[in-house]
């Protein structure tokens, strides 16, 4: 109801604005086709049959102006991570980023210090991997019967439940891990703010019998500790996260365990 209530606050306010058409520069790079990367202008009449949002403006190019121009996206309410995208130099949700009610071009850009697989679509491969690495799931050995399945349920206390909070709320969009230039230099060891502070997601689960291993894992110069603290992935994060303060507490934990 809120997020309505804003983007009609967003539309109203561009309907009384001195041009309703807004320029916008989209990078394009078809693999097949260009040498090299270009940035196209586009003229959108955002008062005519478009959303208050950024999404809606690349929907509306692609359905009207341009069908060519590729980019991902799925639910359009800030859960699926899809349309994360460099816009106006910050890494972001196209879904969650209103249309800017200056005359100022709009540009937009793929996720920074990735592959591009065609136009604003990064190949994600590498950050999924790195997820896939820490074994994002319950490792629980001792309540598995002799076929591997569970045999009791897994009850969690409220205030066990609520060590989570601030963690599973992450969507894996990458905007955090993009903008850090630690993992610009080092994504194929470092695994970035998205991962670390999912790792400690499962680490802090007070169903997982596997904290120690997982500590072990991440007890790497590259892996946990190419983190200098920079924090840009604390403030690009688009569900208002603190992967910052995650890696924080990772580090601290691998080093209590040096200690004992």
């Amino acid at each position: 109801m809120y997020k309505r209530l804003l983007s009609n606050i967003i539309r109203n306010k561009r309907l009384y604005s001195n041009s309703s058409h807004q320029r916008v520069k989209i990078y394009r790079y078809d693999p097949e086709v260009d040498n090299k990367p270009k940035l196209q202008t586009y003229e959108v009449d955002v008062n005519n049959n478009c959303g208050p949002m950024v999404l809606d403006l690349l929907i509306k190019i692609k359905n009207n102006i341009d069908t060519t121009l590729t980019f991902r996206r799925s639910c359009r309410e800030g859960i699926c991570g899809s349309c994360a995208m460099n816009i106006n130099g910050e890494n972001t949700l196209a879904c969650l980023s209103p249309i800017p009610k200056t005359d100022e071009v709009l540009k937009i850009f793929p996720l920074p210090h990735m592959f591009v697989l065609k136009d604003l679509v990064p190949d994600m491969t590498n950050f999924y991997d790195q997820y896939k690495s820490i074994k994002p799931w319950l490792q629980q050995p001792s309540k598995k019967d002799k076929t591997n399945e569970f045999t009791k349920e897994n009850l969690q206390s409220k205030i066990e439940r609520s060590r989570l909070d601030g963690m599973y709320e992450c969507i894996m969009c990458a905007c955090c891990s993009t903008s850090c230039p630690s993992y610009w230099w080092n994504g194929d060891k470092y695994l970035g703010p998205a991962v670390l502070m999912q790792a400690l997601r499962w680490i802090d689960d007070s169903r997982d019998e596997m904290q120690n291993e997982r500590i072990e894992y991440l007890d790497d110069s590259f892996k946990l500790f190419r983190c200098h603290t920079i924090m840009n992935c604390s403030k690009t994060c688009p569900k208002g996260l603190n992967p910052g303060k995650a890696i924080s507490s990772l580090k601290k934990k691998v080093l209590n365990r040096k200690k004992n």
